[in-house]
């Protein structure tokens, strides 16, 4: 780690407290969540589950618990990650907790500084601000969050903004500076005449292609690839972040999450069962039709066309399902091709009983001890 600036120590220091591999682990391993509702579950039982799934990680030493933004979509309650993270805090005692991410466009900066300079301020050193530019959603839902069609063009520019709110660091000269400043945040301390208390969220960028990667990089932040979106692109994607890399005042090198759609149970057949019932749903949106994700049972007549089947095969290919040991072991084999410092995974299932199974069975496997 760098610490250039002494005044901001403590906040780059604290980017890998929590994040130490356990046990035999190789890697941290961490979870992405997005409270899945299945067809028949309502949102405050998925949203339960994932306080559930949140105390679980926390006791079993997952290293964070991420929530990625999306709106619109039936089998998806995480419309607003601040507010589940805010509840999360008070459950947990010590994993990092975050966004996977905030997508950018979506909002004024200054909105996402003060949104994650409170929840930085309620539980300081554990808080982690991952930044996208997808919509999170159709194009028709992000019309409806007035989203401008040209923000993601001004991504660098409103990511640029974003980072100086969080440091209180506009450049001399600019409107903003000394002027207007995110609460609770640095410039609050200034404005008050208190000593600074107040550490930035570490900030990561996310991406499943080449844009945020090589942003990134040159950034010097790191950088979470969404393998569970495109795996495809992962190596490189991170041979982009390594190429165009930085040293900066939060990172002297290059570090990088991999997160994986996985699902494990007790036997490969009801892993197969989850995961084609999560493989139909992004059939469904591919196809025009809203994201839902349908019981096994509704599945069991559906006859499918050949270009269904393809469809439903390619989304297959991206999961990694079956028992934990298998789940572990290729999740161990992409490690050691992709360099990943860290590994994420994303439970995506039919049930929320399954998706709180399916971690639990992980943890045992990948062989993270309770904490005492």
């Amino acid at each position: 780690m760098r610490n250039n600036n002494k005044e901001n120590s403590n906040s780059k220091s604290s980017f890998f407290k929590s994040v130490k591999k356990r046990g035999d682990t190789p890697v941290p391993l961490s979870i992405l969540d997005v409270a899945t509702t299945g067809r028949g579950y309502s949102a405050a039982q998925a949203i339960n589950n994932s306080i559930e799934l949140a105390k679980l990680a926390d006791q079993r030493g997952f290293a964070r618990y991420w929530v990625a933004e999306h709106h619109g979509m039936p089998a998806v309650s995480t419309s607003s990650p601040a507010m589940l993270l805010s509840r999360l805090i008070v459950e947990t005692k010590q994993i990092r907790l975050g966004s996977g991410g905030m997508m950018l466009p979506n909002f004024p900066p200054l909105v996402l500084a003060e949104q994650f300079g409170m929840l930085q301020a309620m539980a300081p050193g554990r808080i982690d601000l991952g930044i996208g530019r997808a919509p999170g959603t159709n194009g028709l839902t992000a019309s409806a969050l007035r989203r401008d069609s040209m923000a993601a063009e001004d991504f660098p520019d409103q990511l640029a903004e974003l980072l100086h709110f969080l440091e209180d660091d506009f450049p001399v000269g600019h409107p903003f500076k000394d002027r207007v400043f995110a609460v609770p945040g640095p410039g609050q301390d200034r404005e008050n005449g208190v000593t600074r208390s107040f550490d930035s969220p570490s900030v990561w960028l996310l991406g499943s292609s080449g844009y945020s990667a090589q942003l990134a990089g040159k950034l010097g932040l790191p950088f979470a690839f969404a393998a569970q979106l495109a795996p495809e692109n992962m190596l490189f994607a991170f041979e982009l972040y390594k190429k165009n890399f930085k040293p900066s005042n939060v990172l002297d090198e290059p570090h990088t999450i991999a997160c994986f759609s996985v699902f494990a149970a007790d036997d490969e057949q009801e892993a197969k069962v989850q995961t084609h019932s999560f493989s139909h749903s992004m059939l469904r949106m591919m196809s025009g039709k809203s994201y839902v994700i349908p019981s096994p049972e509704e599945l069991k007549n559906y006859n499918y066309t050949i270009s269904e089947k393809l469809t439903l095969e390619s989304w297959n290919q991206k999961m990694i399902f079956g028992t934990a040991e298998q789940v572990i072991k290729r999740l161990n084999e992409f490690q050691k091709i992709s360099g990943a410092n860290e590994l994420m995974i994303a439970n995506l299932g039919y049930s929320p009983e399954g998706i709180l199974h399916s971690a639990e069975l992980i943890a045992d496997a990948y062989n993270m001890p309770a904490w005492n």
